[in-house]
């Protein structure tokens, strides 16, 4: 009887990660993004994958800010940080970003919906190169408030990022 109901439940239970999977495939087109570390949700060995369009699916938000690198008041779109993290099941309290030169910033986790930030791909409506610090750059709105225009939130910017851990 035992091995009855363990069969049972295995088999009411395994419809639901096969939807879960189906929910977060991997990633078809070359991936941009790496998110590891303290999530719930994953797509390749572990870790969350995302292209450029799985990012656009998940919806594009857009600040528009002085920036310390750009001379005028310039145009960033991209994901929300808050529902990048909620959508992985982010456990943790602080995110570092990696970029591909191995730069590394920390980044609290509470930042995320106390200022809106976005995890930007484009620039001034063209997705944004490596060169010009893409493809995915950290934007705070930092003509939101003046205690944004300091370093503390220039350094937790990172340009150029390929991996978010969480921790």
């Amino acid at each position: 009887m035992n091995i009855i109901r363990l069969i049972l439940c295995v088999l009411f239970f395994l419809p639901l990660e096969t939807a879960y999977s189906q929910d977060f495939p991997a990633p078809a087109g070359k991936p941009i993004l790496i998110v590891s570390g303290k999530i719930t949700k994953t797509n390749v060995n572990g870790t969350a994958q995302f292209d450029r369009e799985m990012l656009e699916k998940m919806g594009l938000v857009t600040v528009e800010t002085k920036t310390p690198w750009y001379e005028s008041r310039t145009r960033f779109e991209g994901v929300s940080m808050a529902k990048l993290m909620d959508f992985v099941g982010a456990q943790g309290t602080t995110v570092t970003a990696v970029a591909l030169n191995d730069y590394v910033s920390t980044i609290p986790v509470k930042d995320f919906t106390a200022f809106n930030v976005i995890l930007a791909m484009k620039r001034d409506g063209e997705y944004m190169q490596v060169r010009d610090k893409g493809p995915l750059f950290v934007i705070y709105p930092y003509d939101s408030t003046p205690e944004l225009q300091s370093q503390t939130y220039y350094t937790r910017s990172a340009w150029q990022v390929a991996k978010l851990i969480v921790e």
